[in-house]
């Protein structure tokens, strides 16, 4: 079981809901900020601690090394959040799944591979893991998702021309991606990049 602090919104009767999953070595705590600065009053959030301890922060799957066994385990963690939301009265489709590298990977695993249509999937300086089993593999379903991908030109840690060259590959194979690269290393481009992902997360709730 994942551990997570639900931040919410507030219309306390909002069902509206963004996941986010942190990325190595990082928590919760490094995400606190975020509901503040998407700024989004009717927005809940759940920060998600990644299940293995890292050097004071929390892992998703090992990195380096053999990452397969840590990716398959978290992905059903993940999904059996996803299925608890659901059964607590948080329709998938108004939950937004999104994190920052290594939780980017997860949630592009998570989001492409769970049988139910999500608000959205947001992805922040991470990777598509196997890429061309995901493709083949994709389901009508996975299809559907809308799905944001962000960045860097100078990421030191993710090959910017190899990221972008897999988004490449996704739009190709039909997926809805929205793609936005930023002139910045392993990190978030400050209220540039803020304003985009406000606007994909709230375009995936109508009426906002």
């Amino acid at each position: 079981m994942l551990h997570g602090e639900f931040i919410p919104a507030a219309d306390k009767n909002s069902r509206r809901l963004f996941v986010v999953l942190h990325g190595l070595g990082d928590s919760i705590e490094g995400w606190r900020w975020l509901p503040g600065a998407l700024d989004l009053s009717w927005l809940n959030y759940l920060l998600v601690n990644a299940p293995d301890e890292y050097y004071g922060g929390y892992s998703w799957f090992d990195y380096p090394g053999d990452i397969v066994p840590g990716i398959r385990r978290s992905r059903q963690l993940l999904f059996e959040l996803l299925d608890d939301l659901r059964a607590k009265n948080f329709p998938a489709d108004q939950i937004t799944l999104g994190g920052f590298s290594q939780g980017c990977l997860m949630s592009i695993e998570t989001g492409l591979h769970y049988p139910q249509r999500l608000a959205g999937i947001v992805g922040l300086s991470g990777w598509v893991f196997e890429l061309e089993n995901l493709i083949r593999d994709l389901t009508p379903v996975a299809r559907s998702q809308r799905l944001l991908i962000t960045h860097g030109h100078f990421d030191p840690i993710i090959s910017f021309a190899e990221v972008q060259a897999q988004v490449q590959r996704l739009k190709s194979a039909g997926l809805n991606v929205a793609w936005h690269e930023f002139p910045k290393e392993h990190t978030i481009h400050g209220t540039e990049e803020i304003a985009v992902i406000r606007d994909f997360v709230r375009a995936g709730y109508s009426g906002k």
